[in-house]
C-alpha cells in the first residue's frame, strides 16, 4: 500500500500525528522503574498477592495469641504465613498496613537482611547458568570487579583473596570495627569529610582503601557491605542492574512478581506497600541524605533502597513463602535452582560458621533467616520436620535484631499448640469458585 497517496481529512491527519508523537515520548522518557517492571510473565501466571486475603484462613486461637504477641510488644501491624511440605496452610494479615488501613497478607513490607537470601539465590542462579563460580576472585586485576574505581583504592593487597563464597558467608574480612558503612552515613560522612552523601561507588572506594581485619577465609564478621559486593558482582556479570537479574532470573520464575527494591521515604513506597512505625518513645534523627532534615528514622534514617542485596527488598508473606518453597529441594513447588546449589546453600559447616544466604542451617534444628532494621521485623524459621512459620512486621521494637529470637520462640509455643489445627489445604493453589 502506498501511503504517499492515503488521504486523510485534517482532524484525522492531526490525530495520527499526535498519538505518533505520543508514542515517541512513551519511548524515550522511561516512566518510574519501567526497566525493572518488564518481567517475563506467561499468560497463565498468578501473582499469590492478588487472591490473599484475611478471610481464607479460620484458627482463632492461633489468631489470639499473634494478637496478643503483637500487642506485647506494640506492633502495628504484621502477617504470619505457615508451609508444611510445600503446601501453604495459613495465611493471614494482622493489625494495621497503614492508618485506617486492614493489613492483608498480599501488602508488602521491607524484610531487611532476609534480602540476603535473595542474593544468595541470584549468585546461585549465576553459577548454574555459567557466568560465575564460588570460587572466582572479587577484587584485584584478576577479580570480577576489575574497574580502576574498585581497584585503584586498594592498599591491602588481602582484598585480593576475597571469593564470592567468602562474601556469602561474610568471611571477606570486613568487619564492623568503625561502623557499618551502610547504616552509619552520618559518621562515615564526618568521618570522611563528606559534605553530601557519598554514592554507591563513592562507599565502595573509601571501604576497599581501608584495611581488612583479617585474612579473607580465615574468620568471619557479619557484613552487609560484602552483600553490597555481591550485588555490584551480579550487575557486572550479567550487565543489567541487580534488581532487573534478581526480578527476571530468580523470583519470576519462582512465581514471584511483586518483590521490589524499596524506597527510603513513605512518599516513594509502592502502591501495594504498606507504612511502617518506630516504637515508642523514638526520636528524630538527621535523614541519610546530609541535608539536615529531621525525619522518622524507618523513613530516611537509613538509605533502604542503597542496600541493594543486603536488605533492599520488600515483598508479601505469601510470595516469600512461595520464594522459599523454590529453594528448598522438596517437590511440592517447582525449584528454580539444582538440587547441587540447594544443597551448597544449605550446607551445615558448623555453628560457627554462616551457611549461603541462611544465618545458618542446622538440620537438627532447621534453617534460619532473620532480618530487622528501623520499622521492620522478619524471620524465616524452617524447621526440620519441613514445616516453615514466615513472620513479618511493619513496626520496630526495642529489642532491635535481637526481636528474631522472641520471634523464634513465638513459633516454637505456636507449633507446640496449633501445627496439629492447621487447615489441609494448599493456599499457593486457590479455589477460584
Amino acid at each position: 500500500m502506498d501511503l504517499s497517496k492515503l488521504k486523510l481529512s485534517r482532524p484525522a491527519a492531526f490525530c495520527v500525528l499526535l498519538l505518533a508523537v505520543l508514542l515517541l515520548v512513551l519511548l524515550l522518557i522511561p516512566g518510574k522503574d519501567r526497566e525493572e517492571d518488564e518481567l517475563p510473565i506467561g499468560a497463565d501466571a498468578i501473582c499469590p498477592n492478588l487472591f490473599s486475603s484475611n478471610d481464607r484462613c479460620l484458627l482463632p486461637g492461633l489468631d489470639q495469641r499473634v494478637e496478643k504477641f503483637m500487642r506485647r510488644w506494640d506492633l502495628k501491624g504484621a502477617q504470619l504465613g505457615v508451609m508444611r511440605g510445600d503446601s501453604l496452610l495459613y495465611l493471614k494479615g494482622y493489625g494495621l498496613a497503614d492508618e485506617n488501613v486492614e493489613m492483608q497478607p498480599g501488602r508488602i513490607m521491607r524484610v531487611a537482611s532476609v534480602s540476603k537470601l535473595v542474593t544468595a539465590a541470584a549468585i546461585m542462579k549465576l553459577c548454574e547458568q555459567g557466568k560465575l563460580t564460588l570460587d572466582a576472585k572479587v577484587l584485584g586485576p584478576e577479580g570480577i570487579l576489575n574497574d580502576t574505581s574498585f581497584t585503584a583504592a586498594i592498599r591491602d593487597k588481602k582484598h585480593f583473596r576475597i571469593t564470592v563464597e567468602h562474601l556469602l558467608r561474610h568471611q571477606g574480612g570486613f568487619t564492623l570495627r568503625l561502623g557499618d558503612p551502610l547504616f552509619n552515613s552520618l559518621d562515615f560522612a564526618a568521618m570522611n569529610r563528606l559534605t553530601e552523601a557519598p554514592t554507591e561507588d563513592e562507599l565502595c572506594r573509601i571501604v576497599l582503601h581501608r584495611r581488612l581485619s583479617f585474612v579473607p577465609g580465615k574468620s568471619q564478621s557479619y557484613s552487609n557491605f560484602g552483600y553490597l559486593l555481591l550485588s555490584k558482582v551480579i550487575e557486572k556479570v550479567t550487565g543489567q542492574s541487580y534488581e532487573q537479574y534478581v526480578r527476571r532470573e530468580v523470583l519470576a520464575p519462582a512465581g514471584c512478581y511483586d518483590f521490589h527494591l524499596a524506597g527510603n521515604f513513605y512518599e516513594d513506597k509502592r502502591e501495594n506497600e504498606v507504612r511502617y512505625y518506630m516504637h515508642g518513645n523514638t526520636e528524630l534523627v538527621p535523614c541519610y541524605d546530609l541535608s539536615g532534615q529531621m525525619v522518622e528514622r524507618c523513613y530516611g534514617g537509613n538509605n533502604i533502597r542503597g542496600l541493594k542485596g543486603a536488605g533492599g527488598w520488600c515483598c508479601s508473606v505469601v510470595e516469600l513463602m512461595r520464594f522459599v518453597a523454590s529453594i528448598d529441594g522438596r517437590p511440592g513447588v517447582p525449584d528454580i535452582l539444582s538440587r547441587e546449589s540447594v544443597d551448597k546453600m544449605t550446607e551445615y559447616v558448623d555453628k560457627h560458621t554462616f551457611s549461603l544466604g541462611w544465618n545458618d542451617t542446622d538440620p537438627k534444628i532447621g534453617w534460619t533467616r532473620s532480618g530487622s532494621f528501623s520499622g521492620t521485623a522478619a524471620l524465616i524459621k524452617y524447621f526440620a520436620d519441613g514445616e516453615c512459620w514466615i513472620f513479618v512486621t511493619n513496626t520496630s521494637t526495642y529489642r532491635g535484631h535481637h526481636f528474631s529470637r522472641r520471634i523464634s520462640l513465638f513459633f516454637s509455643e505456636c507449633r507446640r499448640d496449633f501445627s496439629k489445627q492447621l487447615p489441609n489445604k494448599d493456599l499457593f493453589y486457590p479455589d477460584w469458585e
